[in-house]
């Protein structure tokens, strides 16, 4: 059984503080290019992964077999990986692709978000679940009690893209370091509004009408607002390490930003825009001595892609035979 998942784009936290109950809740956006596991039963349990992947994935099967008593002996292998700790959701991602395979090959009708809670994701947003289970663009309700609902799904328009930037920095925060700042981060209401009105009146309207320079411009102001949130933490803003290359993106596309704690950032580009823009990157880069890499983030709109192996055959045959 093979499992193709997104690569998530966080798109910032509305209301660290918990104004009417609710803490953080999350934009996101799903995007191709993501992880491709295989996962088979076997005699033992064998993990083909590196580093952090492999006690991702070794994790996940105990704690589905804790919960549901599927056993440990399964086959496990990375083909394809999101880097970790850079901003795009890598390890919700690998968790519940493991999690998803080990409920398939044990015919277990279970929803991805009861998967979630039984892997303990979602804490701080659903952005990555709900990228993983539909793809698209994602707003959750905040959390509360158990995983944040989502409360808005839209596909985002293939005609987007994001020019992705990710330099080689210091990593963002692991799931250990952002503990204690999660746990005692205090937002300030009135950004939590100002984020929300342009959510509401701004953003989402922009997106319903296909609106990329509005969108954009909201984005950007969004990012903003989310980041005197954690000012204290991040130095900033955003990250001092990125501030050169966010000049770049405010200048040179419609929305910029930095996904979760970085180093990724993005740009919100037409895709079609994506060769002269890259191109542009890669000189711009190169001048201020930063090393870095350069992506077309294209928009995921299905979520994760389940394929049993009788049917991956069927495909590479035809494909080969055509």
């Amino acid at each position: 059984m093979l499992i193709r998942t997104p690569r998530r784009l966080h798109l910032g936290l509305i209301d660290p503080s918990a104004t009417f109950g609710r803490r953080f809740g999350s934009l996101g956006v799903a995007l191709g290019g993501g992880y491709e596991v295989r996962i088979v039963e076997g005699e033992a349990m064998e993990v083909i992964a590196d580093g952090e992947d492999r006690k991702t994935i070794e994790f996940a099967i105990k704690r589905m077999n804790s919960a549901y008593e599927t056993g440990v002996n399964y086959v496990v292998e990375v083909r394809q990986a999101i880097p970790r700790h850079v901003g795009l959701g890598s390890t919700t991602q690998l968790s519940l692709a493991v999690a998803t395979g080990i409920a398939r090959l044990n015919n277990l009708n279970v929803s991805v978000e009861e998967l979630a809670r039984v892997l303990g994701r979602g804490r701080n947003g659903g952005a990555g679940i709900y990228s993983f289970a539909y793809g698209g663009f994602i707003i959750d309700g905040g959390v509360r009690n158990g995983i944040p609902p989502l409360i808005f799904r839209e596909d985002f328009p293939p005609e987007w893209g994001f020019l992705l930037v990710i330099p080689e920095l210091k990593p963002g925060l692991d799931e250990e370091e952002e503990k204690p700042v999660m746990a005692g981060v205090v937002g300030r209401a009135d950004v939590a509004m100002e984020i929300s009105h342009r959510i509401l009146l701004g953003l989402l309207p922009a997106l319903k009408e296909g609106d990329v320079k509005t969108f954009g411009e909201h984005l950007s102001a969004i990012q903003r607002l989310v980041g005197k949130h954690f000012e204290p933490y991040q130095g900033g803003e955003f990250r001092e390490d990125v501030k050169l290359i966010l000049d770049f993106l405010a200048e040179k596309t419609y929305g910029h930003g930095q996904s979760s704690w970085g180093p990724t950032v993005y740009g919100l580009i037409m895709r079609d825009e994506f060769p002269r823009l890259s191109a542009e990157a890669h000189d711009y880069l190169r001048e201020h001595g930063i090393r870095a890499k350069v992506e077309l983030g294209v928009p995921n709109n299905t979520g994760a892609e389940v394929i049993e192996e009788s049917a991956f055959l069927e495909r590479l045959i035809k494909s080969v035979g055509g």
